[in-house]
This record gives C-alpha cells, sequence and structure tokens, in this order.
C-alpha cells in the first residue's frame, strides 16, 4: 500500500484527478481520525480534516517519498491542527477581550450616568440664577454671549457665574472625596 501511495501522489501531482481522489479516499479517515484525537472534538476534527483535505492538491508537491505517505500526512494533519488551536486561541482572546472591552464600556457607561446624575443634582443645588446660567452654558452648550442673552444680562456676569459655579461645584466633589 505504501508504495501505491507514492505512486498514486506521485500522479496527483502531475494532475491526475483520479490519484488525487484514491488518496483522499484511502485516507480522510485517518486524517479525521488524528484530527480528533488531537481536538477531541467531532466539529474541530471534521473542520481539520476538510482543511487538510482542500489543501492537500498544493501540499503534496511537498511530499517527496523518503517516508511512508501516511507520516508525511501525519504531519500535515499535525500542523493543521496546530493551526486551528491557534485560530481557536485567538479567537477566544478576540472574544475575552472583547467582553472585557463590553464590561469596561457599560462600566464606564454607568460611570458616566452616575457622574450625570450627580451632576444635575448638583447644579439643582444650586441657587437660581446659577442654576439657570449651568443649564444653558452646560447642559444646553450655549456661548457666554448666548447665555446672557437668554438671562437677559451682560456677557462678563455670565462669565462670573460660570466661575462660581465651578468654584462651587469642586468644593462639592471634594466634600464628597473627604
Amino acid at each position: 500500500m505504501t508504495n501505491d501511495d507514492r505512486e498514486l501522489a506521485e500522479r496527483a501531482c502531475t494532475g491526475d484527478r483520479a490519484a488525487f481522489q484514491q488518496l483522499l479516499e484511502r485516507h480522510y479517515d485517518t486524517a479525521y481520525r488524528f484530527a480528533f484525537r488531537f481536538t477531541r472534538n467531532v466539529e474541530d476534527a471534521e473542520d481539520i480534516a476538510q482543511d487538510v483535505c482542500l489543501g492537500l492538491a498544493r501540499k503534496l508537491r511537498s511530499f517527496r517519498g523518503k517516508s511512508q505517505f501516511t507520516t508525511w500526512l501525519y504531519r500535515v494533519v499535525v500542523n493543521a491542527c496546530r493551526d486551528h488551536a491557534r485560530k481557536l486561541k485567538s479567537s477566544q482572546t478576540l472574544q475575552a477581550n472583547f467582553a472585557v472591552f463590553r464590561e469596561h464600556g457599560e462600566a464606564d457607561q454607568r460611570h458616566d450616568a452616575d457622574r450625570l446624575d450627580w451632576l444635575s443634582q448638583a447644579v439643582a443645588s444650586l441657587e437660581p440664577k446659577l442654576r439657570e446660567t449651568a443649564i444653558l452654558v452646560l447642559a444646553e452648550d450655549l456661548s457666554h454671549a448666548d447665555a446672557a442673552k437668554a438671562l437677559g444680562c451682560a456677557e462678563s456676569t455670565v462669565s462670573w457665574r460660570m466661575h462660581e459655579i465651578r468654584k462651587k461645584l469642586k468644593t462639592m466633589v471634594e466634600t464628597i472625596n473627604d
């Protein structure tokens, strides 16, 4: 059988489809069985065996006939199993990293929501003129000039109020952190 495998491999390398088909039929089960022993997973073993078969036509050119065909095929399957394990590990690592990223994103969103809630409560506790100014400048993103027009005061008054708001918010933060 070993000589037949060498002869089939040589013929398959020259484009003989029947020889290639015969090699596949003869050794598919061996490739699958070995892949299964390596992975202990039916689906993974099937994927690996199919990948080996798909790439076999290209790889056959590296078979020199110095060893038995099955020995060479085992090396091909081992490499395919290793590649599969690397891909699987890479995929699992990617999925794990994405899960961590998603958790951090959710934590950041919760943190941002908590910060916004705190800021909203802090602004609500300010005296009315400061609260109005803060809402227009911070929440509505108006310029000091536009906020001054809306409030019916000078732009310098809005700037002063914003300075006072920052001081009060800083004091509130320091009180929390102490």
